[in-house]
């Protein structure tokens, strides 16, 4: 379901205020559906019976939403089963977690599957996503939770223990072990965070290998890979970098083939070792070996070095034992690093500092993580093929302040990688989401302009060609690259490659040396918040027309409601045909006199209308500015330079917000909106001006301050 623009903000600003308080961190993490693990815990051993999450419960709605929804024959038969009810002494961890424990379901969730055969060789990683001390006899409550990297924080997700079952078997990831269950409850969990199980069809490893270590993937296609991949491969695995690879599919149709060597194309793979043994066959050069394992725990590459070939034959028994050798069908198998290369197309590694790949020495990585949201009609601009709506996008300065302590090739510069990340995609899957096309550019800041936050203007983009960019726009969850450019400042540029898509996204930004970025436009003032004095002088015709018309609607009082208010105003504006407007709502008016009234009468006086009617003319000027066509309204992607003219300088959540707000669904903001707004805001500075006694730019307000304010406004 979309956002509501109040129930969004309100929403980001409580999660901008948690992460003040460290909650996030690994330490801290957020408590999914606001969950607590052992306040739950303790409540449900002290009832005695076992924990029912009622947040994920056992029904269809958790397994799908079209193949695993109501109307799919596949879940008439599932069942949702403990494990104490599926077989005799259930073990959450039956003689420590290993890659064998993870076999495919009737799930296509094979890149999850890898990634979790990947995790097991780190037990660091691991335990920090399978929290330990969890089991089926000492104080199990039929609850377990587990934790992942979402989207910049930590979070605690926690579940039951009920798993679907078909014939008494599990339907979905299950262990070589029948009695052990921590995969199959990992998945569970991952299916929650998600929404359900059904949301886990079809991915890439990349995105659960971040989801378990909060790193930053960097992928090499076989054919464009470097000359040290080898090297590259073994100090990725030696640090603990977590390795996927697949062959591609060049028929959609025919997703998951088998090839005659035992290879199965579009279908993701684990890299579980990459090891140098000697033969006796190639006593000169040491054989170069790399270890996958294929999710469904079967089906094996039957080539060169695989479990039962000749090869092996040619090792030391202390060479075999050296590379763990056993025949055994369980989907691990060993192959040559050049077949490795031959038949596989693409391999990904997700780092766990992004200099893993090509430093000896371990250097602390600058991370900066950025959050954001292309809003159609106001920051959705699309990528620079749309030159009208590029410059609208978010941007984000970057400032590289130090060289590379040991440049590779003599290229001296900042080392940094940039990672896009949209969110939210796959569990908005059920409402028909799907991943936009994404990428970015960064492009180099004139010296004049550095420590100048102003967002970048439309032809500073038509007269500046970017510095660097993605290699392509591209519809995954995440679009990473690896750059090296000159000290100095930048913008990246985010975007979707079509303008007026709506989402949300994180930008990192991970450099060897210090870096700073963040949003452009986190500026909020106003230069005339407080109303300027009327200025003395001779009466213009029209304001001599005012005059007599106010006299004649107020009456003897001299103050005017705000129905009489429209009455004035529009009997002057709809004279302006250029404008092609319809006049003033009863509602706008309402709010003119809320700023306009000094002495809380809930009218103006003839003072207090002039005020009002000199800044509607200096309004009316600008939006005849951006009316050039008088076709009575303004695109809403120029509505911040409007607000700009205006005198007041926001951020892109408050450009954001008025696009929401303002706009019709054309995306249009007419003279009557166009004025509520600036009144708006004009109003809400003001009084923010007058709480902030101070001028520390912090407010305090009580209940009755707040509604009062808000109500009236």
């Amino acid at each position: 379901m979309p956002y509501t623009p109040s129930g969004f903000f309100c929403d980001r600003l409580i999660r901008e205020r948690e992460r003040r308080d460290g909650e996030g961190s690994l330490t801290k993490p957020v408590r999914f559906n606001s969950q607590d693990f052992s306040t739950l815990r303790q409540e449900t051993l002290q009832r005695k019976n076992l924990f029912e999450d009622d947040t994920f419960p056992a029904s269809v709605e958790s397994l799908g939403f079209k193949e695993l929804g109501h109307k799919s024959n596949k879940v008439k038969n599932i069942v949702w089963k403990r494990p104490k009810e599926i077989c005799e002494n259930p073990q959450f961890i039956v003689g420590g977690a290993s890659r064998t424990d993870i076999c495919q379901g009737d799930l296509g969730d094979c890149w999850l599957l890898a990634a979790i055969a990947c995790l097991t060789l780190n037990e660091k990683l691991l335990y920090r996503v399978v929290p330990q001390e969890q089991s089926f006899s000492e104080g199990y409550a039929g609850i377990f939770h587990f934790q992942f990297w979402r989207y910049g924080d930590w979070v605690d997700v926690i579940i039951d223990d009920r798993i679907p079952t078909f014939n008494n078997q599990l339907v979905f990831t299950k262990s070589a072990e029948r009695n052990e269950f921590w995969s199959a409850l990992l998945e569970k969990a991952y299916a929650k965070l998600h929404g359900s199980y059904e949301a886990l069809k079809g991915g890439n490893t990349t995105e659960a290998m971040e989801d378990f270590t909060g790193g930053v993937t960097e992928f090499y296609e076989m054919k464009e890979a470097p000359k040290e991949l080898y090297k590259i491969m073994k100090k990725a695995l030696e640090r603990g970098s977590l390795m996927g690879c697949s062959i591609d599919s060049l028929v959609p149709a025919r997703f998951e083939t088998r090839t005659v060597t035992g290879l199965v194309k579009g279908h993701a793979y684990s890299v579980t070792a990459v090891e140098e043994c000697k033969s006796s066959q190639h006593k000169e050069t040491k054989v170069r070996l790399v270890r996958l394992r294929n999710p469904w725990g079967q089906v094996e590459w039957n080539g060169p070095w695989s479990d039962n070939s000749k090869e092996w034959a040619t090792l030391s028994k202390a060479e075999k034992e050296k590379l763990q050798h056993q025949s055994a069908e369980d989907g691990e198998f060993w192959m040559s690093f050049e077949d490795f290369k031959k038949n596989y197309t693409k391999i990904e590694i997700c780092n766990l500092t992004p200099n893993a790949l090509e430093d000896d020495k371990i250097h602390k990585w600058t991370v900066s993580v950025n959050e954001g949201r292309w809003v159609r009609g106001c920051s959705a601009g699309g990528c620079r093929n749309y030159p009208d709506t590029f410059w609208t996008n978010p941007q984000y300065r970057l400032r590289l302040l130090e060289e590379d302590d040991d440049p590779e090739d003599n290229e001296v510069g900042c080392t940094f990688v940039v990672a896009l990340m949209q969110k939210n995609r796959r569990k908005e899957r059920k409402m028909g989401a799907n991943l936009f096309t994404i990428g970015f550019a960064i492009y180099e800041v004139p010296k004049e302009m550095h420590g100048n936050k102003q967002h970048m203007q439309k032809d500073f983009f038509l007269f500046n060609s970017s510095k660097a960019r993605c290699k392509s726009y591209i519809n995954l969850r995440e679009v990473t690259q690896r750059f090296c450019l000159s000290p100095g400042e930048y913008v990246i540029v985010p975007s979707t490659y079509e303008p007026h898509q709506e989402g949300e996204f994180i930008l990192r930004v991970f450099s060897e040396k210090r870096n700073t970025s963040e949003e452009i436009e986190n500026r909020i003032e106003a230069d005339h918040p407080v109303p300027a004095p009327a200025s003395a002088g001779e009466e213009s015709e029209e304001d001599q027309q005012f005059r007599t018309i106010f006299q004649e609607i107020a009456g003897e009082d001299m103050e005017i409601t705000a129905n009489e208010l429209k009455n004035v105003l529009n009997r002057v504006i709809t004279k302006h045909k250029d404008l092609n407007t319809e006049g003033f709502s009863l509602e706008s008016c309402r709010s003119m006199i809320a700023l306009m009234d000094m002495d809380g009468t809930g009218r103006l006086n003839l003072q207090e209308f002039r005020h009002l009617w000199n800044k509607i003319k200096q309004w009316q000027g600008i939006f005849k500015h951006y009316n050039a066509d008088q076709s009575g309204s303004i695109n809403s992607y120029e509505m911040r330079n409007a607000v700009n003219d205006a005198g007041f300088r926001l951020n892109n959540q408050l450009y954001d917000i008025i696009t929401m707000r303002y706009a019709n669904e054309n995306m249009n903001i007419d003279f009557d909106s166009f004025i509520s707004c600036l009144v708006r805001l004009e109003a809400m500075f003001r009084a923010f001006q007058a709480f902030d006694q101070d001028g520390d730019g912090t407010i305090r307000l009580s209940v009755l301050e707040w509604l009062q304010l808000t109500m009236y406004a």
